[in-house]
């Protein structure tokens, strides 16, 4: 039988070993981003996978953090937002005007129902000439509002695409354009298809490399040191934003991830485009890494992460600027 010390030595074990895995179970991979499998945006591209590479040969893992919301501007033609929910001509009212009026009209009555049958004819002649004037009001009305000249017996209305997507990124040729849409609107009765947004080749010299090698040691030691000035000026707002709220959990729990010994080991490009006034490249890194994460108060060691890590990093740069972090995707 156990006596009471022996139990609340085994006690005391038993919670010292639980508290132990709570905090190495989700640290595992706690260098910036790996614990979650994509976050960030790229783009026209941030949902759509990244090219295998022969330093990442299978697909990434997809991207689930993110503040570009998927939508018709991804590669992914679709219906207007805006011209969907707009009216469309000559339904609801107009409908229940011309079947009040014809039913009335077959059942002896109408608007005027109960005056007898000359009545009733004059009534759906009223009602005929009603529904005429609504059609014409109603057409200067939505012709006036999509600045187009209002065209008396002109039932027929002209849509032409203006080349851009709902965010002002695309173009308006009328050929293919390189996400697999085509550009340019024509005449239709329906709202013109949102064209997807337009890419160009961008060319990846050494110097580019260069900077993504030194983004990527500078990016994790600024993670480590927890300098957060450090990160906002070497990642986008919103990359330096999943950082912090990373940083600002360690702190509650009272840990903090230290990171050293950063030596890229391979490296190879997946994709580079240009969207705007935008340039984007994505590179697939297999690089060691020393990751210790250490309780704040005692400096003990509480996990300790993988020597080597592959994966997808995507860096952003306007024409003419620097390139920073705005995507990672873990390889698998």
């Amino acid at each position: 039988m156990l006596t009471t010390p022996t139990r609340r030595k085994r006690a005391a074990t038993i919670l010292t070993l639980a508290a132990t895995l709570a905090l190495a179970a989700p640290m595992a991979e706690a260098r910036p981003g790996g614990g979650s499998s994509g976050m960030g945006s790229r783009g026209s591209r941030t949902y759509a996978p990244p090219s295998a590479t022969t330093t990442a040969p299978t697909t990434a893992a997809p991207i689930q953090r993110s503040q570009t919301q998927p939508g018709p501007a991804m590669g992914n033609p679709g219906m207007n937002p805006a011209a969907a929910q707009r009216p469309r001509f000559g339904g609801g009212f107009m409908a229940g005007l011309l079947g009040a009026g014809l039913l009335g009209a077959l059942l002896g009555g109408g608007f005027f129902g109960g005056l007898g049958g000359i009545a009733s004819f004059i009534g759906l002649m009223l009602q005929v000439g009603l529904v005429v004037l609504l059609v014409a009001l109603a057409v200067r009305w939505f012709r006036r509002r999509q600045g187009t000249p209002a065209a008396a017996g002109h039932a027929r209305s002209e849509l032409s695409g203006n080349g851009t997507g709902p965010n002002g990124m695309g173009g308006g040729n009328a050929g293919p354009s390189p996400m697999g849409g085509l550009g340019g609107g024509g005449m239709g009765r329906g709202p013109a298809p949102v064209q997807p947004v337009q890419a160009r080749p961008v060319q990846i010299g050494p110097g580019d490399f260069e900077s993504f090698e030194i983004a990527l040691k500078g990016v994790q030691e600024a993670y480590g040191r927890e300098d957060v000035a450090g990160l906002r000026n070497l990642a986008t707002p919103e990359m330096a934003g999943y950082f912090i709220e990373e940083l600002r959990a360690n702190e509650a729990k009272g840990v903090v991830n230290r990171i050293s010994d950063v030596k890229l080991l391979q490296g190879d490009l997946s994709e580079s485009w240009g969207e705007g006034n935008s340039e984007y490249a994505t590179v697939a890194m297999r690089y060691a890494i020393k990751d210790v994460t250490v309780e704040r108060r005692t400096d003990r060691v509480v996990a300790t992460g993988e020597p080597e890590a592959v994966e997808l990093w995507t860096f952003l740069r306007e024409r003419g600027g620097r390139w920073v972090l705005s995507a990672i995707q873990q390889g698998r």
